[in-house]
């Protein structure tokens, strides 16, 4: 027997949603944000030597165990997003390393150089904006479409 399923608006009476050009985007767009994150993370690993020598200089302690813990921090958030799987600990887990890593890292009101307190302001401004965005994230009702949490 053939099942019917009774479409109204993007819902069907069966719980399944049909998918549209948004969660397309929305898709295209976690793949884009996540792979940010996780990039991020990969290059903590990559290039830890100098990110730990970069932490030490703006006096973070323990810079070696800062800069692994950021970096699992942001694999996890990434991936997080990239699935979409358990989204708002992924978020609150970029959050927190966005606002640890603006204040302590891109804090430009004490850099006297003009050149590196411009590319740390554009650091601070721009994490800012990412916490921004990842709270508006946080507002999408799960589970989000075509992610591990719709299963």
């Amino acid at each position: 027997m053939r099942e019917i399923a009774v479409q109204i608006g993007n819902s069907r009476l069966d719980g399944q949603r049909e998918v549209n050009t948004v969660d397309i985007a929305f898709l295209i767009g976690r793949i884009i944000a996540g792979g940010y994150f996780i990039m991020g993370g990969f290059n903590h690993f990559k290039n830890l030597g100098m990110m730990t020598g970069y932490a030490k200089s703006k006096g973070t302690p323990a810079p070696a165990v800062a800069v692994t813990g950021t970096g699992v921090l942001l694999l996890l958030g990434g991936f997080s997003l990239l699935l979409g799987y358990q989204p708002i600990v992924g978020i609150v887990l970029l959050i927190v390393f966005l606002l640890g890593v603006s204040f302590n890292i891109h804090n430009f009101w004490s850099v006297k150089d003009p050149q590196m307190k411009m590319a740390e302001m554009v650091n601070f401004l721009k994490n800012m904006g990412l916490i921004g965005l990842l709270l508006m994230l946080a507002g999408i009702l799960r589970p989000w479409p075509l992610s591990l949490g719709n299963r």
